[in-house]
């Protein structure tokens, strides 16, 4: 389906001009006046727009703040269209909400090219909404049978970030880690309620099957080719993997331990024992922080386990923080 392009100017000899260099590849709306381009903007929902600055009655930084001001075409991108090339135009341009500026006289193959990119990032927008969307869906379906569901997920993984921050992971690998932690127990959907919910301590043969929810998850969202499920899908295989080399579902040993993992370990432990659950009663926190302090080359990454302490205040407010937020959520 082609994409509708809505073109505003004034003067209908640019009008026809655009019109032309656009109608073989999208479907084209033109508007003579902001007021115009509004009305069709709300009612149409183009996909981009092709903006005039120096219009009567209403000019172009008017239209594109009034867009930008309304839910329904928010997110409309806007490039303007103009012969004043000088940087103060352009920065009101940018301030207002443009996303691009294309001066006159126009090259046909910049409008296009121009036109392309940008609808090209909306397409990368929307997907990436999209899997953010499929990514706290299933970090809920991961705990669907836990009553402890949101505080859990959410709060370890607010953890998670902190500890990577603190490691000085570059910022996009830290919010990554922090998308793909609710993800860590996905693979609990394939355990039968008998064993994921059983109010006692489980069985040798029970828990081998508890066991298998590491692979599981790693199963499912391997699947997909989005670098956060990737991630994701490395985090459930490996979260219960230990330092020294006994934990499961590979026996993993020190670095062969992917990082993100090795930190959500940690994050996931500490809010585990600090969480109220029918088989048992929450640890204070000055137990939960000497827990995971023991923990250090047995069973955690000593350095995670570092940064981990080193931020105890900034673990405590986030901790407090979701906690009143779930706590709001059901008075």
């Amino acid at each position: 389906m082609k994409k509708t392009i809505l073109v505003v100017d004034d003067a209908p000899v640019n009008l026809d001009v655009i019109s032309g260099i656009l109608a073989p590849h999208y479907n084209v709306r033109v508007a003579n006046n902001g007021a115009l381009a509004l009305k069709i903007a709300n009612k149409q929902l183009p996909d981009l727009i092709l903006l005039d600055v120096m219009m009567p009655e209403m000019d172009g930084y008017e239209v594109c703040r009034q867009l930008k001001t309304s839910p329904d075409t928010s997110s409309i991108p806007v490039i303007f269209v103009t012969a004043a090339g000088d940087t103060d135009s352009e920065i009101q341009g940018f301030d207002v909400g443009g996303v691009d500026y294309i001066t006159k006289p126009l090259n046909p193959t910049t409008v296009l090219k121009r036109v392309e990119t940008h609808l090209s990032l909306v397409n990368v927008d929307k997907l990436n909404r999209l899997a953010r969307n499929a990514i706290l869906m299933l970090g809920e379906a991961g705990h669907y049978n836990d009553e402890d569901t949101g505080k859990h997920i959410w709060r370890m993984a607010e953890y998670a970030r902190l500890i990577a921050s603190n490691l000085k992971l570059p910022p996009e690998s830290c919010e990554m880690i922090e998308l793909a932690a609710p993800l860590h127990d996905t693979g609990k959907i394939g355990i039968p309620d008998e064993i994921l919910k059983a109010p006692r301590k489980l069985t040798p043969e029970e828990w081998e099957i508890m066991k298998t929810h590491s692979q599981i998850g790693y199963e499912i969202l391997n699947q997909s080719d989005n670098s956060v499920f990737k991630l994701a899908a490395e985090i459930a295989q490996s979260h219960h993997e230990r330092w020294e080399g006994t934990g499961y579902p590979n026996g993993l040993k020190g670095t062969e331990i992917p990082l993100a993992a090795r930190i959500v370990s940690v994050a996931d432990v500490y809010d585990a024992l600090t969480m109220e659950r029918p088989y048992k009663h929450s640890w204070s926190a000055d137990e939960a922080f000497d827990e995971i302090k023991r923990g250090a080359n047995t069973q955690f990454d000593p350095e995670v386990v570092r940064c981990f302490l080193s931020i105890r205040k900034e673990i405590e407010e986030a901790q407090a923080k979701w906690n009143s937020a779930c706590l709001s959520c059901t008075e």
